[in-house]
């Protein structure tokens, strides 16, 4: 089998072609935080999330160059993955917004035994170490190698996985 490539310099569709026919891919959201070093929490919404690696275990989120949390996402040490369910929304929201305090009225803690920010009641949570950090187009992907998995309430469904949908959030019915 022979392969062909093009030129990354030519692409063969538009940024605006490609982000309207990715909207027609469901992704879960999650929100991803970490500590900054100084003592600050740092977080963001993210529906470019997946895993790499069972052995070892290994996930990548997608960061964009422009989000205000990408510095401290890809110098950190560790962060959090959070898979949020549809009664998130409002905190999945909060943390796409810019010049605001994410954190605030959101109950958020920290993970036992460090100073990352963690959302207890998220469907699943992933705390990792930072095992690379690859800069790819516009966005850095940080691999993260899992040291800790926290599950959720017993009760989620799979109707409460929050989805990102053609450009908004939405549940399964």
């Amino acid at each position: 089998m022979t392969s062909t490539s093009t030129s990354p310099q030519a692409p063969l569709v538009s940024a605006q072609q490609f982000r309207d026919a990715m909207a027609e891919l469901a992704s879960p959201v999650t929100v991803v935080t970490t500590s900054d070093g100084r003592g600050g929490r740092r977080g963001c919404t993210a529906s470019s999330v997946t895993s790499v690696s069972l052995d070892p275990p290994l996930l990548q989120v997608a960061v964009a160059h422009t989000s205000s949390c990408h510095e401290a996402l890809v110098t950190s040490r560790e962060f959090v993955v959070h898979i949020l369910a549809d009664r998130h929304r409002l905190l999945a929201d909060r943390f796409a917004r810019q010049n605001i305090d994410r954190f605030a009225g959101t109950g958020v803690t920290t993970w036992p035994g460090t100073d990352l920010p963690w959302f207890p009641d998220a469907t699943a949570a992933f705390r990792c170490l930072t095992h690379r950090t690859i800069p790819v187009g516009d966005h850095t992907l940080l691999v993260g190698a899992l040291t800790a998995v926290h599950h959720g309430p017993a009760q989620n469904t799979p109707t409460d996985v929050l989805l990102w949908y053609r450009r908004s959030f939405h549940a399964l019915t």
